[in-house]
């Protein structure tokens, strides 16, 4: 596939459809190139997916988005992006921070939660990096690890830490504007901020109708729903 193509892959999870096609919405609408954004759908994925649902695992793609680069055939680069964000600038600007000294590049978040439950009551781990691994450049052919075997089988502490990796030297740095984490992050600049990610929960749930940026997030939504009519 041309590299002039950005191609990105969103994790997908059903009870959370709605918040993935805002944010390819939002993805597409600020676009200055053409971008292929791709669901990781687990009914999609039976052939190379097959692994149990963990009682940690909070959403369908807590393990699938690191099937990117062997879905890409081990080329060239690819984004991945939990679904539960929302682009407020051109995917172009990150897609061209690629490095090829490096495997994966992300934002290097010190993110300890306080809580231990996060929307629908689904488990709040901690862990070492944590939230680096929900948006990715990803160096497809410096990912030889993520083979399905390994991904199906390795922990998710394995995964996460990106432990499949021989050493930190191979994750980049992107700017933290590109997965700001709402209502944890300290305040930046709006002209700073380039992806909101609702890291807790977005106000698509009934518990998180008042969260921070929900009015972004809605806008967006009505925006997408728009049709029009002369």
């Amino acid at each position: 596939m041309p590299q002039d193509l950005i191609r990105v892959f969103v994790g997908y999870d059903p009870r959370e459809a709605v918040a993935y096609s805002v944010l390819e919405h939002s993805i597409q609408r600020r676009a200055s190139r053409p971008v292929a954004v791709t669901p990781l759908r687990l009914s999609q994925l039976g052939d190379v997916m097959w692994r149990e649902r963990h009682p940690l695992q909070s959403t369908d793609f807590s393990f699938s988005r690191f099937l990117t680069p062997y879905l890409c055939d081990f080329e060239g680069w690819a984004i991945f992006m939990d679904c539960d964000m929302l682009v407020l600038d051109d995917i172009a600007k990150l897609w061209d921070l690629r490095d090829d000294k490096y495997a994966v590049m992300c934002v290097h978040h010190d993110h300890v939660p306080k809580e231990d439950t996060k929307f629908l009551g689904q488990p709040q781990t901690k862990f070492e990096k944590k939230n680096w691994s929900s948006v990715m450049l990803m160096n497809c052919a410096k990912c030889p690890a993520l083979t399905p075997d390994y991904v199906n089988t390795a922990t998710g502490l394995a995964l996460h830490r990106f432990q499949w990796l021989d050493g930190d030297h191979l994750i980049g740095e992107i700017p933290r504007g590109w997965n700001h984490l709402v209502d944890y992050d300290p305040a930046l600049p709006a002209t700073e901020i380039s992806n909101l990610h609702y890291t807790s929960g977005g106000p698509y749930f009934d518990d998180y109708r008042d969260c921070g940026y929900a009015a972004e997030w809605i806008a967006e939504r009505d925006d997408m729903l728009s049709v029009q009519q002369v």
